[in-house]
Order: C-alpha cells, then sequence, then structure tokens
C-alpha cells in the first residue's frame, strides 16, 4: 500500500530524514516508534503530503504522491494536537468537518456512544478539558470510512476506559481490512496492537520486523526495556566517539 524510497528531510541545517526506505502492505497495524526528535512526525506528514521531502520517492496504492492531493481521500488523520476553533460548538465542528469530507460518517454514533460524547455536543471547545478534547480529535478522524488510518499519538489525555474503547475501536478496523499506521510512546499500546514495529533512530530505520524480533534481538523481556537497551547503546556508542573520549578511555583502562 505504501513504499517509501530514499526519502530525506532537512529543515535548515537539522537533517531528520536521512535515506527512509521502507513497505507498509495493505491490512495489519504497523507501529512507528522511536524517541523524541527521530523523525516519526516528519514520516507521517510527508506521507500526508504536509511535509515536501528533499530527495526520495513516496509511491500509495501504486502511484507516486509527488505533487498529487487526491490520494489523501483514502487516509483519516488523528493529529496529535489538534487545533479547534475554539469559538465553535462540538455539535457545529462535527457537521464543518463532515461537510468539507462529503462523505458519510459511518462511525458517527459508534464513536460519540462509545467516548459519551453526546453531553458535550452543544458545549463550546474552548470550555473542554484536554482529555475531552482528544476524544473530539478522535471522533473527527474516525468518523469516516478510509483504507489508511494514520494515527499520531492518539492516546494523549485518554483515561483508561477511554483508552482501553480506543484499542477496540482500532482492533476492529484492522479487523475490517483497515491499514493502520500508529505513533505511541506507550510501549504497551505498541505490544497490544502492532503486528510490525518500524523503529526510527536518528532519521534512519533502525529496526524493521515483527515485536517478537526486536525482543529477542535485544535480549530483553518486553518491547519498552528493548527499546531502552536500544536507547542505551546509542547513548554509550555517542560517548565513545566524542572528541578524546577513545583516548581518555584508554587512559582509563590503563590503571
Amino acid at each position: 500500500m505504501i513504499r517509501i524510497t530514499n526519502l530525506q528531510k532537512s529543515f535548515g541545517p537539522l537533517h531528520v530524514l536521512r535515506g527512509i526506505d521502507m513497505t507498509i502492505s495493505r491490512g495489519g497495524i504497523f507501529a512507528i516508534l522511536g524517541p523524541n526528535g527521530s523523525g516519526k512526525t516528519t514520516l507521517i506528514k510527508s506521507i500526508l503530503g504536509m511535509v515536501i521531502p528533499d530527495q526520495g520517492n513516496l509511491v500509495v496504492n501504486g502511484e507516486s504522491v509527488s505533487g498529487k492531493s487526491a490520494y489523501r481521500a483514502e487516509i483519516a488523520y488523528l493529529p496529535q494536537i489538534a487545533r479547534f476553533p475554539e469559538n465553535l460548538r462540538v455539535c457545529e465542528l462535527i457537521s464543518l468537518v463532515k461537510s468539507i469530507r462529503k462523505e458519510p460518517a459511518d462511525y458517527e454514533k459508534e464513536l460519540l456512544d462509545a467516548f459519551e460524547l453526546q453531553a458535550v455536543l452543544s458545549q463550546k471547545l474552548r470550555n473542554l478539558s484536554g482529555g475531552t478534547r482528544q476524544k473530539v480529535n478522535i471522533l473527527l478522524s474516525l468518523m469516516f470510512e478510509c483504507p489508511l488510518l494514520i494515527l499520531d499519538e492518539p492516546t494523549v489525555g485518554l483515561d483508561p476506559l477511554a483508552m482501553i474503547r480506543l484499542k477496540e475501536i482500532i482492533l476492529r478496523r484492522k479487523a475490517a481490512g483497515t491499514t493502520i499506521l500508529l505513533t505511541t510512546h506507550i510501549m504497551g499500546l505498541a505490544e497490544a496492537l502492532a503486528d510490525e514495529v518500524v523503529f526510527l533512530l536518528d532519521g534512519r530505520i533502525y529496526f524493521q520486523g515483527s515485536l517478537d524480533d526486536m525482543i529477542r534481538q535485544s535480549g530483553e523481556n518486553d518491547l519498552e526495556h528493548a527499546i531502552a537497551r536500544i536507547l542505551e547503546r546509542r547513548k554509550d556508542s555517542n560517548s565513545a566517539s566524542a572528541p578524546g573520549k577513545s583516548f581518555l578511555n584508554k587512559m582509563i583502562a590503563a590503571f
């Protein structure tokens, strides 16, 4: 469904993506993981056409997306931070998004019920708590039927019950054949949902494969500790390669 070749992106002197090559097949849940600044959001925004890569090619459903926008109609996107017009009521915002998409909101009632949003439909967005705003964000993103679903940190601000219901909804979409890309810092969420993991580090793919393979290669017992071990190795490697560090280590070892 998605094929990415040598994707590179810099913002001034900051090289964020450094030659990303990856393929996302149709169906299943793919977790894109990595520490802050690893390039996760830039990669997602490149897929969405919100960021224009400096180099490389991005193909969705067999067609290059360069200079095109029609393919986005088949994508539902949940941003990490949603910025809503504060003066609108929730019901007004829902109606506005439906008028823009111009397609049936097949899952609207399911989501309203799952996140108990009926009670806030008449409230203005400025008066909502952070968690409720995130529930509205989820509703707006997931109420349409799309073959590709991109979720950027979807659990931010959610209470435990809402998180459980979101997991259930994601798994139902997967069962219906939806391809789902997910970024998260909640390792338990990735372990519960992901069929495959793409781990980014310093703008490159450090690992792509199954959760079990990643955990086994790290020598740890779970995903959280596997990633912690990877980051420790990077820290040790960076320390060892710092100017004068190798000489200092040799001097210490001599005593």
